[in-house]
C-alpha cells in the first residue's frame, strides 16, 4: 500500500517508531441503510473505508477523499459521529501508529461500490443485521456511527484525571 509523501518522508526520519495521525473515517449508508464496507489488503480484514487526513486537509474533506479513493463511491458527510483513539498499529514492515480517528456518517452521492486503489481485496455493501466479521474497535465505531443520537460519542476520564488534584481556597 503506498502511504503519503508527507509520512514517506517523516518515516525517513523517525524509522518505524510510533506515530501520532489523524485518520477520518466513514460509515456510509445507501437507500436501504446497508453498510459500506472494504476488506483490507494489508490485514485481509472487513473494515470501515478511511485513512489518514493529509497535512492542512479538512477530516471531513480526507473522509470523502478517502472514500472515493477506496470504493469509487462519492458521498456527503451528515455527522461526526465519534472521536476515538485507536490502539497501537504495528504495520508488516515494523511502522507503528497510533490515530486520533475522527468518524463520520455519511450518504451515498453517486458511484458504483467497486476496489478503486490497492488498499481493498473486495467492497461490498452489508445489510446491517448480516455484517462480515470485524475486528472489535472497528466494530465499536460503527456500532456509534448506526446508534448516532445526535451527540458525538468521545471518552473523557474525568477532571480529576486530567487536571489533578484541585482544590479551591
Amino acid at each position: 500500500m503506498a502511504i503519503p509523501p508527507f509520512l514517506a518522508e517523516l518515516r525517513t526520519l523517525v524509522g518505524t517508531r510510533p506515530l501520532w495521525l489523524t485518520a477520518a473515517c466513514v460509515v456510509v449508508l445507501d437507500e436501504q441503510q446497508r453498510v459500506l464496507l472494504g476488506r483490507r489488503a494489508d490485514t485481509g480484514r472487513w473494515a470501515l473505508v478511511g485513512g489518514i487526513v493529509d497535512p492542512g486537509e479538512q477530516p471531513a474533506d480526507a473522509a470523502v477523499r478517502e472514500c472515493f479513493e477506496e470504493t469509487g463511491v462519492r458521498v456527503a458527510p451528515e455527522q461526526l459521529t465519534s472521536v476515538t483513539v485507536s490502539p497501537l498499529v504495528t504495520y508488516p514492515n515494523g511502522d507503528q501508529v497510533q490515530y486520533l480517528e475522527l468518524t463520520f456518517r455519511c450518504s451515498v452521492v453517486d458511484g458504483q461500490a467497486r476496489v478503486n486503489d490497492d488498499e481493498s481485496l473486495e467492497v461490498a455493501w452489508f445489510a446491517q443485521d448480516e455484517l462480515p466479521d470485524m475486528d472489535g474497535y472497528s466494530r465499536e465505531r460503527l456500532d456509534l456511527a448506526l446508534g448516532f443520537t445526535g451527540q458525538t460519542a468521545y471518552a473523557f476520564s474525568g477532571l480529576d484525571t486530567v487536571l489533578g488534584s484541585v482544590t479551591t481556597a
